[in-house]
């Protein structure tokens, strides 16, 4: 089975230089509006909802912005309505990609969307075209040279743990969605410090591209994390170790 761990430290480290903290911000206040109205301003009740803290947390959202955007969740603040869309196409070589986002305007977000696939060399199609690629997980992530199998299993499986995986410089621990907090909660308590940690779709299969045209589908999918309705994209192409260590250095 592929590891995440590409994709999470190329999400982190791009994290790292977005110098447009407004946009994290935007998208951080729309998830979280978006779980509090499905599931409620509880977050004991509500794990959608305590997952997007916790990601608004990890970008240093501050307190009184992440309390506002549940109340505007909740209503209790007035504010537009928003609603969750989902869109799947393909990129350049056929790669299968899934995007989540969340939208106040959905005629407006699917046309900028496709616009973004059909300049990409790619285009969108109707749902449930590559959707049934994609599985969720829990995904976390720990240095190997700090930790090992074992020290990991032995804190993790009691919470909820399906599966660590050798993914190179870093350990890969996956969960269910459902026990990915509960999981998360357990290494930090037991003071292992986690890479990267977020509830991700992975690919049952993974397509092999060359440099090039991985360039030309990593900068669609570059695109269309930037939009800011656009929660997350998913994509099912492995990053040629080339590429990967041209992008790190």
């Amino acid at each position: 089975m592929a590891g995440h761990s590409k994709w999470a430290n190329i999400k982190h480290r791009k994290g790292r230089q977005d110098a447009k903290r407004g946009q994290m911000f935007t998208k951080a206040t729309k998830e979280l509006m978006l779980a509090a109205k499905l599931g409620g301003g509880d977050p004991v009740m509500n794990s959608r909802l305590r997952m997007a803290i916790d990601a608004a947390k990890n970008i240093n959202m501050p307190k009184d912005k992440i309390e506002t955007a549940i109340k505007k969740g909740t209503g209790e603040i007035t504010s537009g309505s928003i609603e969750e869309v989902v869109y799947e196409g393909y990129g350049p070589g056929g790669v299968a990609v899934l995007v989540e986002g969340v939208t106040d305007n959905k005629n407006r977000t699917v046309a900028e969307i496709r616009k973004i696939f059909s300049k990409a060399g790619g285009n969108l199609g109707e749902s449930g075209c590559v959707g049934w690629m994609f599985q969720s997980y829990g995904i976390l992530a720990f240095d190997k040279e700090s930790y090992d199998e074992d020290q990991l299993l032995e804190v993790g499986l009691d919470a909820g743990v399906e599966d660590v995986i050798d993914d190179g410089d870093a350990w890969e621990v996956r969960t269910s969605p459902e026990d990915y907090l509960a999981v998360k909660e357990a290494f930090e308590q037991a003071g292992i410090e986690i890479q990267n940690a977020e509830v991700a779709k992975i690919p049952q299969t993974y397509v092999e591209l060359d440099v090039e045209t991985a360039e030309k589908a990593l900068k669609l999918y570059e695109q269309l994390d930037e939009h800011d309705d656009v929660h997350k994209v998913h994509a099912n192409f492995e990053i040629p170790d080339e590429l990967y260590a041209k992008m790190e250095a």
